[in-house]
């Protein structure tokens, strides 16, 4: 009886000593666990904010997790933590199958449990007790797993049924239907959305914080509307919420009138203290201009919502080598290696190097000539000449065998910034 209690007592130990051990790499355990999961089930992720929410999801049960093991804290009172229960809030919102979920916390849960047993070898422990050990943590986990999942499932079914309890969902999900592609009837969908398709459209997406009384998608549709007054607009609107912090819009024109909406809506931004985020996309004509225009205000939104890229009250989509620069959005870690092996230390995060990076973008755009990019930067000529100088020996090598790499390096360092900068 003695030597069982010894042996529980030091399976006990040890598991609080593994724990401990992998509590130490709690943020890279997260981050790689959230990178599996958006790799393999990418709809975890969805846009911006909700790869960030996904992360301190992941985080969140982790410091649930491991505490229970250090201090045997019985698995039943553990609850859910409350981004994991907002993450699963925010999924049913936007229409995620609930099985995704499932599956999401499947997959994180055979990634812990690999984590765990390559600890578990790490220790060197006697192999009896190194087996005891992981069956220990492993079972504990599958109780965990089984408690949360159930919960997050709960807390998502129950937000899926007030989400499409709202009056203004089923036009969202008809909306959806159109944007999804395929044959359709022009006229009888205009008619269901209650907006005019066969127009010039322009797509927004609209963003902001949360705010205290809850009346973010409400705030942000009276924005659009007040905005597509402005920009002359002679019919409402559309405007569906993707979540409760996001809205999809598109403002219908005439086909005149569609070439200064993007500077306007760029005053309209600057004179408004209560404005959201934008991602606009360009105005297109007709069924396929409104599917158009949308793809390319989820791309503008895309670099926008980058980690560490500079913030934009607007960001449109006919900016200069947006589009460009969106296909590199969802793998800034490799931009970043290559962006270091195009510039050398010209891809370094200091003031000087970002004067001398925008200088010589500006040069390479206006063809190399040192006089149009003065009158485009607004500089003597022999200071453009300097820095171009000075941004090719900060690189190291000339550009004229690889210029056009060069360009792309630099659209990425103005687009992103210290996301793809050596600090």
């Amino acid at each position: 009886m003695a030597r069982s209690h010894d042996t529980g007592v030091l399976s006990a130990e040890t598991a609080a000593m593994i724990v401990d051990r992998l509590s130490d790499k709690l943020p890279a355990i997260a981050r790689s666990l959230q990178e599996l999961l958006v790799q393999e089930r990418s709809e975890m992720a969805g846009e911006g904010e909700l790869t960030a929410l996904l992360y301190d999801a992941v985080q969140g049960n982790l410091e649930a997790f491991f505490p229970a093991i250090r201090h045997g804290i019985p698995i039943d009172r553990i609850e859910p933590p409350t981004a994991a229960l907002e993450h699963a809030r925010r999924l049913a919102q936007r229409g995620t199958d609930m099985d995704e979920l499932v599956r999401a916390y499947r997959l994180g849960h055979q990634g812990v449990l690999k984590l765990i047993l390559d600890e578990v070898r790490a220790a060197q422990l006697e192999t009896e007790l190194g087996w005891r050990v992981f069956e220990e943590i492993a079972a504990s986990s599958f109780t965990y797993i089984d408690r949360v999942s159930h919960q997050v499932v709960t807390a998502y079914q129950a937000e899926r049924d007030r989400w499409l309890a709202n009056r203004n969902q089923i036009r969202a999900l008809r909306v959806r239907e159109v944007l999804d592609g395929g044959d359709l009837d022009v006229d009888e969908t205009t008619d269901l959305i209650q907006y005019p398709l066969h127009r010039s459209h322009l797509a927004l997406i609209v963003w902001c914080a949360e705010q205290v009384d809850g009346d973010e998608l409400d705030a942000m549709e009276r924005f659009v509307t007040d905005l597509s007054a402005t920009l002359g607009a002679r019919e409402r609107p559309l405007f569906v919420a993707s979540d409760q912090m996001t809205g999809w819009a598109w403002i219908p024109f005439a086909s005149d009138a569609a070439d200064t909406a993007v500077s306007q809506i760029r005053e309209f931004v600057r004179l408004r203290a209560d404005a959201p985020w934008l991602a606009v996309g360009n105005p297109l004509d007709g069924l396929t201009g409104f599917r158009r225009s949308h793809r390319e205000a989820i791309a503008a939104r895309a670099v926008a919502m980058a980690p560490g890229a500079p913030p934009r009250p607007v960001t449109a989509a006919d900016e200069p080598g947006l589009i460009v620069a969106a296909q590199f959005s969802s793998d800034l870690d490799n931009a970043r290696s290559w962006v270091a092996r195009v510039l050398g230390p010209l891809a370094t995060d200091t003031d000087g190097d970002e004067r001398l990076r925008e200088t010589l973008r500006g040069f390479l755009r206006n063809s190399s000539s040192f006089k149009s990019s003065a009158d485009e930067l607004h500089l003597h000529v022999n200071s453009v000449k300097y820095r171009v100088h000075r941004a090719i020996e900060r690189r190291g090598k000339p550009i004229e065998e690889d210029r056009i790499d060069v360009e792309v390096a630099l659209l990425l360092c103005h687009w992103f910034g210290a996301a793809v900068l050596a600090p």
